[in-house]
């Protein structure tokens, strides 16, 4: 299948990192060949699935620069079917590099068409700022999901967000689709919480994924050992959520789940 995802938001702190690293997992878990992809140069993607920065050889600044660096970035990672396209702080000036090139836009796109046809989903980590960098991600996805923190500013940035996308839609990338909103950091205990959540199911048309990531201790402790929370711990309220929004993500997708008897 091959098809690429960005998790992308304009607001920072929405849960984005968190997200890609432990969707990625959990839909590998689900015996699905995915790869990650980190598109930021703090590299916290990376750390998450712990891969040591330091010890990149080649990152996703040399592939796009170089897109047939690809087969040689690419490393596996400890949870089975899921493979890292890391990155370091030599993203930085990727778009120094890019910024004199033909089809700058393109160069992501370029060299995910290479390992396309080797996994099943590949999932992009976007930074929060829309750069030249994030511009590559969107114009190289089929679609996108986009977290969205369950508190009252969150209802204004996603406006924000879904025009850059039509942008992007119009200029780069005119298949480009909204995958579906996904609602994080949830806290039963506040009333904001739910009501935000009232809020965008009852203005938001796009799709809303029915699975709603709570705020949990554990997905917090996770990056802190280099681990999805699935591999940290698959009984804590976390692992669950991401569980059930791979599930859900795979059924919205027609893709069948083979689970072992």
């Amino acid at each position: 299948m091959g098809k690429i995802i960005s998790i992308a938001n304009q607001k920072g702190g929405v849960g984005k990192t968190t997200t890609a690293i432990n969707l990625a997992a959990a839909i590998a878990i689900l015996d699905k060949k995915v790869l990650l992809v980190d598109s930021d140069p703090q590299a916290n993607t990376t750390a998450g699935v712990g891969i040591d920065e330091n010890e990149v050889k080649y990152s996703l600044y040399d592939c796009l620069v170089e897109p047939e660096l690809i087969h040689k970035a690419i490393v596996p990672t400890d949870v089975p079917n899921l493979d890292l396209l890391p990155s370091n702080i030599d993203l930085v000036g990727a778009e120094i590099e890019l910024v004199s090139k033909s089809k700058r836009e393109y160069a992501m796109k370029k060299a995910l068409k290479k390992v396309k046809s080797q996994y099943d989903y590949i999932l992009i980590d976007c930074l929060p700022s829309l750069g030249l960098i994030t511009i590559n991600a969107l114009t190289a996805s089929n679609s996108v999901i986009i977290p969205v923190q369950c508190e009252i500013f969150s209802l204004a940035g996603l406006g924000k967000l879904k025009k850059t996308i039509a942008g992007i839609k119009n200029q780069f990338n005119n298949k480009l689709e909204i995958e579906g909103i996904l609602l994080t950091m949830y806290d039963k205990r506040l009333r904001m919480a739910k009501i935000v959540v009232e809020q965008i199911n009852a203005i938001v048309s796009d799709h809303i994924f029915d699975t709603i990531i709570h705020r949990n201790s554990k997905i917090g402790e996770a990056p802190s050992v280099g681990k999805p929370i699935i591999m940290y711990d698959v009984t804590s309220k976390g692992a669950k959520n991401f569980l059930s929004l791979a599930t859900e993500f795979l059924k919205y997708n027609d893709d069948k789940i083979e689970i072992e008897a």
